[in-house]
C-alpha cells in the first residue's frame, strides 16, 4: 500500500507541470510539436525528482523500502533519458528563426537564440553520461566516493541547464506560471541535495560516534562496533542499516552503507558485519579504538516487527547475514517462542561467522564448496534444497527473510512463490540493481 501511494505521489508531482503547461500554453500546434513539448517537460520533471528518490529521506525509505525507492529511481532515471534524446527530434520540419509578429507564442516557429539552445543541448549531451556511468559503476576502475561526487555535480548541473533551456526556449516554460514552478521544482530538488551534503553531515557533528572494537570473524570478515558519545544514540529496528563513515569529518564522501548486525534490545552500541570487498573495507582491521565515527540512519524496512507468522525463515548469502542475525539476536532477546530456521549459505567453510551462535538454533550451513568429510548441505541455496529444509505447511504459512547476492535471492523467491508462499511473507533487501 505504501509502495502504491509512493508510485501515485509521483505520478502527480512529475505530469503536474504538464498539465499545467497545457492550462496556460495557448492554442494547440501541431502533434508532433506539441509530443516534442511533452516529453521534454516530462522529463525536466522526471530529472528533478530523482533528486528527491536518491535523496536518503527516511520518510521514503523507511516506509516503502530501499528496494522500491531505488528500483523506481533507475526506472524512471531511465524513462527520463528517453524522453529527452527522443524530445529534438521530433521539433523537425518546425520553421526555426527569431519571433514573428503573426505568432507570438511561437506555435509555428522555434528559437535560434543559441544561448538558449546552447543550455538544452549540453544537457542533451551530460544527461546519456551520468546514466551510464551509473548503469555500468561496478565495471569502471574508479572509488565509489569519486563516483558518487561526480554523480551528485552532474545531476545539479543537469538540473541548471535544464531549467535555463525550459524558460528561455520552451513556450510553455516561458510562460510565467511555468517559470515560477519550475524555480519552485528546481529549488526543492536543490534543497534535497544540500540537506544530504550540508544538513545531515551538521547534524552528525553534533552527535558523534567512537569505534569501541574491532574483532575479525573470518580471514575477510569483521565486526566493527561503535558507540554514541555524549548522546543516546538513535532507536533503530533490527534489520535496518546505516551509512558509515569512520575516520573523517562528517562533511566527506567516504562513508557507506551497512547493515546492523547487533539488536536495539542489547544498548546503545551498534555492531556492523563487515565483509572486505572495496578500499574502504580492506582497511577494516587498521581502524584503531576510540576512531571518531558518524552514523547516518536508520534506514530500511527490512524488519519482523509486528508480524505474527507462527515460523521465521533467514536466508542468508556470505555478509547477507548481517540484518538477519540482527533479527535473530532481537528475537531471542525479547524472549519471543516462534519457531526459527537459518539457511546460512558461503562459499567454503573458513567464511561461516557466528556459528557458534547460530548452533544455539535450528541453523543449516551450506556450502558451495565443502571440504572432504562435510556434514552439513552442498551446493547452493536453491528449490531443491528448500524442497529438502520446509514442508508444504511452512512454505504456505511462515515469513521468508533474505538478503543475500542477487542470483540466490531471485531463485528462493522464485520458487516460494512456485510453492505458494503469499509475497506479502517474502521479505528481502537488496543493494545492488540492475
Amino acid at each position: 500500500m505504501k509502495a502504491f501511494c509512493l508510485i501515485i505521489a509521483y505520478l502527480v508531482a512529475v505530469t503536474f507541470p504538464l498539465i499545467l503547461s497545457a492550462l496556460v500554453g495557448g492554442p494547440p500546434r501541431q502533434f508532433h510539436q506539441e509530443l516534442a513539448s511533452g516529453l521534454g517537460i516530462l522529463a525536466f520533471s522526471m530529472v528533478l525528482m530523482e533528486f528527491i528518490l536518491s535523496g536518503r529521506f527516511k520518510v521514503i525509505s523507511n516506509g516503502v523500502g530501499m528496494d522500491v525507492t531505488m528500483r523506481l529511481h533507475q526506472m524512471m532515471a531511465r524513462t527520463a533519458l528517453v524522453f529527452a534524446l527522443l524530445h529534438p527530434f521530433l521539433y523537425q520540419g518546425t520553421p526555426s528563426g527569431g519571433p514573428r509578429p503573426w505568432d507570438p507564442t511561437r506555435a509555428l516557429t522555434l528559437t535560434t537564440d543559441f544561448s538558449a539552445l546552447a543550455s538544452g543541448i549540453a544537457a542533451f549531451l551530460l544527461l546519456p553520461t551520468l546514466a551510464l556511468l551509473a548503469i555500468g559503476r561496478t565495471q569502471l576502475d574508479y572509488k565509489y566516493e569519486t563516483w558518487r561526487l561526480l554523480h551528485g555535480i552532474g545531476a545539479l548541473l543537469i538540473a541548471v541547464l535544464l531549467l535555463h533551456h525550459t524558460v528561455s526556449a520552451g513556450r510553455y516554460g516561458a510562460q510565467p506560471v511555468m517559470t515560477w514552478v519550475w524555480l519552485a521544482m528546481t529549488g526543492v530538488a536543490v534543497g534535497s541535495l544540500l540537506t544530504v551534503y550540508l544538513l545531515v553531515p551538521l547534524q552528525q557533528r553534533a552527535k558523534p560516534w567512537r569505534v569501541t572494537s574491532v574483532t575479525q570473524l573470518t580471514s575477510e570478515q569483521w565486526e566493527l562496533t561503535v558507540e554514541p558519545e555524549g548522546h543516546r544514540g538513535f532507536d533503530y529496528r533490527a534489520g535496518q542499516f546505516v551509512w558509515l563513515n569512520v575516520g573523517h569529518s562528517p562533511f566527506s564522501m567516504k562513508e557507506n552503507p551497512f547493515s546492523i548486525c547487533s539488536a536495539p534490545a542489547s544498548g546503545s552500541a551498534i555492531s556492523f558485519m563487515i565483509r572486505e570487498l572495496g578500499d574502504f573495507t580492506r582497511t577494516i582491521g587498521q581502524i584503531k579504538p576510540g576512531t571518531v565515527a558518524y552514523l547516518d540512519g536508520p534506514y530500511g524496512n527490512l524488519s519482523v516487527e509486528g508480524r505474527n507468522e507462527p515460523g521465521i525463515a533467514f536466508i542468508a548469502g556470505g555478509v547477507g547475514l548481517a540484518p538477519l542475525l540482527s533479527m535473530l539476536r532481537q528475537l531471542r532477546l525479547s524472549g519471543d517462542s516462534r519457531k526459527v530456521r537459518v539457511l546460512y549459505g558461503n562459499r567454503v567453510i573458513e567464511q561461516i561467522a557466528y556459528r557458534d551462535e547460530l548452533d544455539e538454533g535450528d541453523v543449516v550451513y551450506v556450502l558451495s564448496e565443502p571440504p572432504e568429510g562435510w556434514s552439513g548441505e552442498a551446493g547452493l541455496i536453491d528449490a531443491a534444497l528448500m524442497d529438502r529444509v520446509f514442508s508444504e505447511t511452512e512454505f504456505s504459512e511462515w515469513l521468508f527473510v533474505m538478503c543475500g547476492p542477487r542470483g540466490m535471492m531471485d531463485g528462493v523467491e522464485d520458487h516460494l512463490i512456485k510453492r505458494g508462499t503469499p509475497s506479502h511473507r517474502i521479505l528481502s533487501e537488496r543493494f545492488n540493481y540492475d
